[in-house]
């Protein structure tokens, strides 16, 4: 439901999902932030990159490694709102309206005369992304509907059983063979001998 949830903000109401679009901005910026010392052309567009990719990594990581299959459907979805924000920024490049933080363009920078050269191919670039958002939403959904049936144990494997630590009963000093040589046990309270 969540994930339906997610996709209905840019799909639906073609605007940014509330609080992951704060979140999208941060990793498209971190994307221009480790990328700044290699060519223009790779910083602007490794912040779109990484928009969409970091979601798609913590999906990969909830999904191959903890085996938590909604919380992998949830970050599908959340990649894919983000590849339709990216969308509306591609479609936005021959026009320039979106406001933006820094000022620069990257996709006016990517498609213009400086980089590649094809303003013309903005909308049908966004068209694509926005075609791979939708398809990650639908992903996140199937995966969280599915995700029950993943985690059952196949009929063939035993379930591991936890492993219990045992308790040992902690030494006393008060057994004869097992005091130094030459003390007494003093009782507890008792007063020092001097």
């Amino acid at each position: 439901m969540a994930c339906a949830v997610i996709g209905y903000f840019p799909f639906v109401q073609q605007r940014r999902v509330p609080l992951l679009g704060g979140v999208d901005l941060g990793f498209h910026e971190l994307g221009h932030m480790l990328t700044y010392v290699f060519a223009d052309v790779v910083t602007a567009l490794m912040g779109s990159v990484f928009q969409i990719v970091v979601p798609l990594g913590l999906a990969a990581y909830f999904g191959i490694r903890r085996r938590d299959f909604l919380g992998a459907g949830l970050c599908l979805a959340w990649a894919g709102a983000s590849a339709a924000d990216v969308a509306v920024y591609v479609a936005d490049a021959p026009y320039e309206r979106l406001p933006l933080i820094g000022g620069a363009h990257d996709w006016a920078y990517l498609l213009g005369p400086s980089a590649f050269g094809n303003m013309e191919g903005a909308a049908r670039i966004a068209g694509m992304v926005d075609v791979m958002g939708g398809l990650l939403i639908l992903a996140g959904i199937a995966l969280c509907f599915c995700g029950p049936f993943l985690n059952r144990p196949a009929s063939s494997v035993r379930p591991q059983v936890p492993k219990v630590a045992k308790i040992r009963e902690p030494r006393r000093w008060s057994e004869p063979d097992t005091l130094p040589a030459g003390r007494i046990p003093e009782a507890p309270g008792a007063d020092p001998l001097p």
